[in-house]
């Protein structure tokens, strides 16, 4: 049985790489790391976003950022030592992968680690609306 979606409306040409995005995303709907995003406009009417993400444990060489194809990838990869003997541990060395579906024109501008929290600002510049007339030939 095939599967209807919201994209095969005939008006919305070229969104099955988009829906095919949103599928992954809706897989990958682990709870951890907890994270938040902030939204702000600022003044030359830019949209600006943060993302806090909570990795505490994990140091800057365990964690890595990647923007490729409007999706940011945060990966965290923490190694056990093997040289430690635990009398309790309730501490896990954990790995973890959080996606993020970006918008187009949205810009990965940095990403800093302090005190626990990885924080990853976003921008998106105010869009310029484009319009131009199509000429139409004759055949």
């Amino acid at each position: 049985m095939s599967r209807v979606s919201m994209f095969s409306a005939p008006f919305l040409l070229g969104f099955d790489a988009f829906e095919e995005r949103v599928d992954r995303l809706a897989k990958a709907a682990d709870g951890y790391p907890p994270y938040n995003i902030e939204r702000t406009l600022a003044a030359d009417g830019d949209e600006r976003f943060v993302i806090s993400i909570a990795v505490a444990g994990f140091a800057a060489a365990d964690l890595e950022v990647i923007a490729e194809d409007n999706q940011l990838l945060v990966r965290g990869r923490q190694h056990d030592d093997g040289s430690r003997e635990y009398l309790h541990r309730g501490i896990a060395a954990r790995q973890f992968q959080r996606q993020f579906l970006l918008a187009d024109g949205m810009l990965v501008q940095d990403a800093v680690l302090k005190n626990g929290m990885l924080s990853i600002d976003l921008v998106r510049p105010k869009a310029t609306k484009l319009a131009r007339r199509i000429e139409i030939r004759s055949a």
